[in-house]
């Protein structure tokens, strides 16, 4: 702001003591929006005027009353359009854009008349010579020569035609205040060493703090809804007596993330379309040899009541590396290394959260790496109503209540359901998951004994963020599209339950 402007109105108030805003634009030939710039300016440096908010009402002409103005009224336009042995309606109506009201007018006036005689109406005019006094009264207001010669009714007259209309300014009244100066005196934001040491701080004058003023927001990290709900996902596991398994080796051998669950050589899932093979280092070779026997064995011949597969199988095919395709590699690991401990017969629950990964084509519910949620639970007597109702246990704390179970086809879970949820947004069933018991011909060669069975289930972590936040489309939850500020906006946590 323009330190000479401020200057300008202080002296102006000191000559005048009152004086409005608005005729201090005009006095200095300036915006009044600068006027008041410089008046809130001097109010920051300390009581050095009183400002009181006012208002004026003032008329302007719209842009159909300027031209009117400069050309004449609609009713003078059509006046000077009829020629002296009058004109066919058909044809005046021609003469100007605003010639219906021009006639209307004009007829009211008393300058024009019709002659029906002939058939078609001829207007003609009644009167010789007209004065157009809305375009003086319009001119007087354009002129600046004021609307006050302008009778009310006019003016209201004018406004229904919308060629005047009536304007409301604010502007302020100032007066001097308690500390006036007309000069501005700098005002100190920060009280230092130096001003302390003596009395300088007495003969300065300090900006007041505005305690009111939001500071600005510090930069922070955010939460990813995902990572939201894994976080509930686990603390559920957790009050549910489960204990969490180490998911740290995203590149795991064939052996433990296929044959060792009874998945045989020649599935599907294990080709190049559906899985992701690491080609450095392209094969693993520290494998427990007796254990390694046995998978052989139940693949190639059978056992524990299965007769296997019947074929050869190769440990070339078992040591190629990937990307795990699901965490119940973690399983298969743990379960083995509880069997060697000597606690395969006791009870046991445990879980994991952790990624996956697959060759999968993207879409509105499917990604080529995601989360998988593992959960298993071990001991003797229990069957697949345990399973049921475990999973009916674990979406109700997620307050998911909508479940439905399918049954279907796993080579290491046998019965075996798949999970389905109902999304309200996509307003269809979502399969979330799989789950089953595990088959003999896997928890056996771990050195599982007989009569103890084992639960599993995975879940998808994505989809259940879909239902809970209301997304149809899973790449709106995870990938480059994510709309960064719903991950900022997001409240720390959701207050959903019951």
């Amino acid at each position: 702001m323009d330190t000479q402007l401020h200057e300008q109105v202080l002296e102006y108030v000191e000559k005048h003591g009152k004086v409005d805003t608005l005729d201090l634009a005009t006095h200095f030939s300036v915006d009044h929006q600068k006027i008041v710039g410089a008046v809130k300016s001097i109010e920051a440096h300390g009581n050095l005027i009183n400002s009181e908010i006012t208002s004026r009402k003032s008329w302007e002409l719209t842009k159909e009353g300027q031209e009117v103005a400069a050309n004449g009224s609609h009713e003078a336009v059509v006046f000077r359009a009829i020629p002296a042995g009058g004109i066919p309606q058909a044809e005046l109506m021609k003469t100007s854009p605003n010639a219906k009201i021009g006639i209307s007018k004009a007829v009211a006036n008393g300058w024009i008349e019709f002659d029906k005689s002939g058939g078609a109406p001829v207007v003609k005019k009644k009167v010789d010579k007209i004065e157009d006094q809305t375009q003086k009264y319009l001119q007087a207001i354009l002129k600046g020569s004021g609307d006050s010669s302008v009778p009310e009714n006019v003016k209201q007259e004018f406004k229904k035609r919308k060629l005047m209309q009536e304007i409301t300014t604010k502007s302020y009244i100032l007066t001097k205040g308690a500390e006036f100066s007309t000069k501005l005196k700098k005002l100190e934001t920060d009280l230092t060493v130096e001003m302390l040491a003596g009395d300088l701080w007495k003969e300065l004058s300090f900006k007041p703090y505005n305690f009111d003023a939001l500071g600005a927001p510090p930069e922070r990290g955010h939460l990813h809804p995902l990572m939201k709900v894994r976080s509930e996902f686990r603390q559920i596991f957790l009050e549910m007596g489960f204990i969490e398994m180490p998911t740290n080796m995203y590149v795991e051998s064939s052996f433990w993330n296929f044959d060792a669950l009874f998945q045989p050589q020649q599935h599907p899932a294990r080709d190049a379309q559906d899985t992701f093979f690491v080609s450095n280092p392209e094969k693993s070779y520290k494998f427990p040899v007796d254990y390694v026997e046995k998978v052989r064995e139940i693949h190639s011949k059978g056992g524990y009541g299965s007769i296997g597969y019947g074929y050869d199988w190769k440990l070339e095919e078992a040591q190629k590396n990937l990307l795990r395709t699901h965490t119940t590699a973690v399983t298969a690991r743990m379960l083995y290394k509880l069997a060697q401990s000597g606690q395969g017969d006791k009870p046991a629950k445990f879980f994991s959260i952790d990624k996956v990964f697959r060759n999968e084509t993207l879409d509105a519910t499917h990604l080529a790496e995601f989360h998988q949620v593992e959960g298993i639970v071990a001991g003797r007597g229990i069957s697949l109503s345990n399973l049921i109702g475990i999973l009916y246990e674990f979406f109700r704390k997620l307050n998911i209540t909508d479940l439905e179970f399918k049954p279907a086809y796993n080579p290491y879970t046998e019965p075996s359901m798949e999970i389905f949820v109902f999304h309200p947004g996509l307003k269809k069933w979502m399969e979330i998951g799989n789950s089953g018991m595990f088959r003999p011909e896997m928890l056996r060669p771990f050195g599982i004994p007989e009569g103890v069975n084992v639960l599993g289930w995975g879940l998808s972590l994505e989809r259940p963020t879909m239902v809970k936040y209301g997304l149809d489309n899973i790449r709106d939850l995870v990938g480059p599209k994510v709309d960064l500020k719903m991950v900022q906006a997001n409240p720390i946590c959701r207050l959903d339950k019951d």
